[in-house]
């Protein structure tokens, strides 16, 4: 972690970083609490800090996203934000109301290496991991703008997760923390396509979150041919994780599946991955592909999505189909992003 980088400072280190500073270390719990909790972007707004104590903070800047453009959904409210980094860069987070409340989907990363086809997000690749500081202030900001309380986050944005590891884990623990938005561990979900090290690393950790699998094929083959990381890791490999993970915490697992037309929705592809899974703690959360032009992958029909639904539910594996958030918005992961930069580049 950059040590200026103080929205990413724990309550120790604060408490160690006013201590250095010539100030007494109950001064972090308040630094903290006009960070995480009241959200302020300056050191001006900590009314009850000392003048002298606000000068020396100056020197650790407080990350704070700029809104470059939002999109709003008229026909769910579903607002999708393209936040500017403070090195340009751009990021994009999505705020999903539903009658349980409010969730966020927030990016982990600039970009991905990942290379998953059926992602706008890896087109391009990856620029950079994000700072913890970075992931907590896209839901500080929007919270902010909205004036509505977040309460569940998914890490599903543009980004890996468990590629981004020790920031990833910072950031959990400061959003579940007392002193801030003490946002349930249960209520945060990450999504991993499936680093099979790391996978192993959470469950160790014994976090309460729920842990994503993208797996989106039924075997091997198909598996490597829309996600290359498959290649790293075979599918007994990444189903072995995810009881490790379900072993060490008792968190269910989520399993994603994007269904293609064609490529992975079939009768047989729905038979198969019933035999991968079966017996597991598991839910599958089915996807109808969201297309992007860069690829040639169509989504499925209807018909075929609820018979792959029953085909899992008669083989008793829980099963639902994700309702469609602000479909008439930029709502495929990376694609807001992308248009952006395309029209920044074409105005240089």
């Amino acid at each position: 972690m950059n040590m200026t980088d103080i929205k990413s400072m724990n309550i120790e280190e604060l408490s160690s970083l006013m201590t250095q500073l010539g100030d007494k270390p109950f001064r972090a719990k308040q630094v903290y609490s006009w960070l995480h909790e009241h959200l302020v972007t300056s050191y001006d707004e900590m009314t009850n800090l000392p003048k002298a104590l606000r000068e020396k903070l100056s020197a650790y800047p407080i990350t704070a996203l700029q809104v470059a453009d939002v999109q709003v959904s008229k026909l769910d409210g579903t607002r999708k934000y393209l936040f500017c980094l403070s090195d340009g860069n751009v990021i994009e987070s999505v705020l999903m109301r539903y009658k349980h409340g409010n969730s966020v989907c927030i990016s982990s990363q600039v970009g991905c290496r990942m290379g998953c086809r059926f992602c706008a997000s890896t087109i391009g690749g990856l620029t950079r991991n994000l700072m913890a500081s970075e992931m907590l202030d896209q839901i500080y900001r929007i919270q902010d703008i909205t004036g509505e309380r977040v309460s569940n986050v998914v890490v599903m944005g543009t980004g890996e997760p468990l590629d981004n590891y020790d920031n990833l884990l910072r950031f959990i623990h400061i959003l579940s923390a007392e002193g801030g938005l003490h946002i349930s561990q249960r209520n945060i979900t990450v999504s991993t396509c499936g680093l099979v090290p790391q996978i192993h690393e959470l469950a160790k950790e014994k976090l309460q979150i729920t842990l994503a699998l993208s797996l989106h094929a039924p075997n091997d083959a198909k598996r490597q041919e829309l996600m290359p990381i498959a290649r790293r890791y075979s599918m007994d490999e990444v189903l072995d994780a995810c009881r490790d993970y379900f072993d060490k915490t008792g968190r269910r697992i989520t399993f994603e599946y994007s269904l293609v037309a064609g490529v992975n929705d079939s009768d047989e592809d729905a038979a198969e991955l019933c035999g991968r899974i079966r017996g597991m703690n598991c839910h599958v959360n089915l996807i109808p592909v969201n297309p992007i032009k860069e690829r040639s992958f169509v989504r499925s029909t209807r018909e075929a999505v609820e018979n792959f639904k029953i085909k899992l539910e008669k083989c008793g594996i829980n099963g639902t189909i994700r309702r469609e958030m602000g479909s008439d918005i930029d709502g495929a992961c990376g694609q807001l992003r992308k248009s952006y930069m395309q029209k920044t580049e074409s105005e240089k």
